[in-house]
């Protein structure tokens, strides 16, 4: 690429990683390679065996526990998410990756498994080399003042209020 940008997905919507997962699609397609970096998730989802198929282009690594977070995290929280937080800055330092994708960091530093600056060191780290993706809900102020593009999804309707829960393919 000959220039690469900070994205921020954030709002309080659905739609923030799946927009992710399509740009990494979009970047695969076009021989670029991407890390993608999944925080407070340690769940299997679909889309991660669909992603598996891309490798080597394509890497996804979980830094999170099989359950959400509620409350305080844990110490497991806070190690798995500093874990994959330095991992991120390998992935950039290391000059293999086009793309990196830090899915929902945004909500790693509201819970405070890491700090917005040490999120915005490693974007730093990659400016204008790596194409940096943020999402989740809660962007820190810092972070969107910093990105070169930031869109807000935001819930008009969904059917979860209606008592639906995740269907396989589709949320889950």
């Amino acid at each position: 690429m000959d220039r690469a940008f900070v994205q921020v997905y954030t709002g309080e919507g659905k739609g923030k990683t799946t927009a992710a997962l399509g740009l990494a699609l979009r970047a695969a397609g076009a021989g670029l390679r991407v890390f993608i970096a999944q925080f407070a998730k340690g769940m299997r989802y679909s889309e991660l065996a669909a992603l598996a198929r891309l490798a080597p282009e394509v890497e996804v690594r979980q830094y999170g526990l099989p359950r959400f977070i509620t409350g305080t995290p844990s110490p497991q929280d806070v190690a798995a998410a500093r874990e994959g937080l330095a991992e991120a800055r390998a992935a950039v330092q290391s000059g293999a990756w086009d793309v990196l994708i830090l899915d929902e960091a945004n909500i790693a530093t509201h819970f405070g498994l890491f700090s917005v600056d040490e999120l915005l060191e490693v974007i730093d780290l990659a400016a204008g080399r790596v194409e940096i993706v943020v999402t989740g809900r809660k962007a820190d102020p810092r972070l969107v003042a910093r990105a070169d593009l930031v869109t807000e999804m935001r819930e008009v309707r969904h059917y979860y209020a209606r008592g639906v829960g995740g269907r396989r393919g589709i949320e889950t």
